[in-house]
């Protein structure tokens, strides 16, 4: 009868050691050197190559619009036609209010007043504007359009209803010596309408329309 082998027990003990000894992970060269590769041609494709390319294209097919949709008049830049500018003077159409800061159309500090439908201060702001419109024009006793007295969410539209500047013809013409039928023609005229006919409201272009109005006077 064969008598049991016993077993070393240093041999167990590196068994036991050798077979609780975790696997090896790969090598961190072979992992973080595609990682970067990836990084990089990424980065190269969007943040390069890509706004390159739109901007090319945007600069062939729409120059004006890609360079900012830019005014200049004898050889001065006058403005934007996707900002809009603070005329205060009775003789210029007027724009939609802005409560941006610290002066009323800062394209720094876009933004609206947020100031909620039950508080006072909106109030006020809404009744100062009245004043104002009612003592520039107080012959006029028709409905104010909502878009003088409420600023918008950007405190940078461009635009104003057709009413609203149709609200400031008669005075406009008035102090300009000009008959009211052409300050409405001149409306007409920078009109913009919705795209495709249903995508959006007719809006008029303030600063085009102011621009226009002092070339009529000039004529």
């Amino acid at each position: 009868m064969n008598s049991p082998t016993l077993n070393n027990p240093s041999d167990d003990g590196q068994r036991g050691t050798q077979g609780n000894t975790p696997a090896r992970f790969p090598e961190r060269s072979g992992v973080l050197r595609p990682a970067l590769v990836l990084f990089a041609a990424l980065t190269l494709v969007t943040g390069v190559l890509y706004p390159l390319a739109t901007t090319g294209v945007a600069k062939l097919l729409f120059p004006a619009q890609a360079s900012g949709s830019l005014i200049e008049r004898d050889g001065k830049l006058v403005g934007s036609t996707l900002i809009g500018q603070n005329f205060s003077s009775p003789q210029y159409f007027w724009g939609r209010p802005s409560a941006t800061g610290p002066m009323p159309y800062n394209a720094v500090a876009s933004g609206g007043s947020n100031l909620g439908p039950t508080n006072p201060a909106l109030r006020d702001a809404v009744v100062a504007r009245i004043e104002a419109l009612r003592q520039a024009d107080p012959g006029n006793a028709a409905q104010i359009p909502v878009d003088l007295i409420s600023a918008s969410a950007s405190g940078l539209d461009p635009h104003i209803s057709p009413a609203a500047a149709s609200y400031q013809a008669a005075r406009v013409a008035r102090l300009r010596n000009l008959p009211v039928e052409q300050v409405q023609a001149l409306i007409q005229a920078h009109t913009e309408r919705p795209l495709v006919g249903i995508l959006g409201e007719p809006v008029v272009n303030v600063l085009t329309l102011n621009l226009a109005l002092d070339d009529a006077k000039a004529k």
